[in-house]
């Protein structure tokens, strides 16, 4: 496949996302990056977990390989810190299916408090620090935020978050409906429905100013879900123009002309464990990953 020459409308933007970078993940990570290469050189946000799992290890080849992609112009976020929800159940029964059958488990920033959140935020902005990394973004695991975790980004420095259905500028900014492509591919019938579903955001999101495209590591191992990702960027490519998280929060915060469901003012209370803190509508759990 030969990388495209796309001219796209730079007013309408694609952010292409790399999530749960870890040692761990780090081949199946750079197997993505390999297929979106193949369709364009664009610049990427990688989603970058700390201390994925509790796991010990480290990556030198990691590290390198992150410290090149910023290099290169791509990003670095923070992804949570362990990726693991490790609070005791509560809440309602919504609650706990989200957090125990819907994530299995993954949304750690879904039931914290205020200082433990704080807490795991400073964690992975010293691991970053240590790195000589400033991240831009948070974006918590499985897209679940509750309230403590909510209160606990409107002290931190990032500029932006993304829940499943919205970008969110944070410090005031504004904030945009815009729901993330995403695959499901543990199961057969995942990987069959969650292309046909990603198709269909994408056709909903045509007018819209950004379209989200979320990849996990999972999704390297299929080929059919690699070239369905082909297809989808060449054809985006071609009306659209590829940024990062961080530019796309810089443009969203500088434009107040941008239409196509944007609303002004930062997160507002919700319920814990919510699996987007805006309105939106409801998705079929195989159009969405568990991570």
């Amino acid at each position: 496949m030969s990388p495209i020459e796309a001219k796209p409308d730079k007013a309408q933007m694609l952010c292409v996302s790399i999530h749960d970078v870890a040692p761990a993940t780090w081949p199946d990570c750079l197997r993505l990056v390999q297929a979106i290469r193949a369709v364009a050189d664009i610049p990427l946000t990688w989603l970058v977990v700390p201390h994925y799992h509790f796991r010990p290890e480290r990556s030198a080849a990691m590290e390198a390989g992150l410290g090149a992609a910023l290099a290169r112009g791509d990003e670095l976020a923070l992804h949570g810190y362990s990726h693991l929800d490790t609070e005791a159940n509560g809440g309602g029964l919504r609650a706990r299916f989200l957090r125990n059958v819907y994530t299995r488990r993954e949304g750690e920033f879904a039931a914290l408090s205020l200082d433990e959140a704080r807490r795991r935020l400073a964690l992975g902005l010293d691991w970053f620090a240590e790195r000589g990394w400033t991240p831009s973004g948070f974006v918590p695991p499985a897209w679940l935020l509750g309230e403590g975790a909510w209160q606990a980004l409107r002290e931190a420095p990032f500029a932006y978050t993304t829940t499943f259905s919205h970008f969110h500028c944070l410090r005031g900014g504004p904030v945009i409906k815009s729901p993330s492509m995403v695959y499901a591919a543990r199961n057969r019938s995942g990987r069959w429905l969650s292309p046909k579903v990603a198709d269909a955001t994408a056709a909903m999101l045509a007018d819209s100013p950004l379209v989200r495209f979320s990849l996990h590591p999972p999704d390297a191992r299929y080929p059919e879900l690699m070239r369905h990702t082909q297809r989808v960027l060449e054809k985006l490519l071609a009306r659209r123009s590829a940024v990062t998280k961080a530019e796309c929060a810089r443009r969203l915060a500088g434009e107040e002309s941008v239409t196509g469901g944007v609303t002004s003012g930062g997160p507002s209370s919700h319920l814990p464990s919510s699996p987007d803190p805006s309105p939106g509508p409801v998705h079929n759990a195989a159009s969405r990953p568990w991570c």
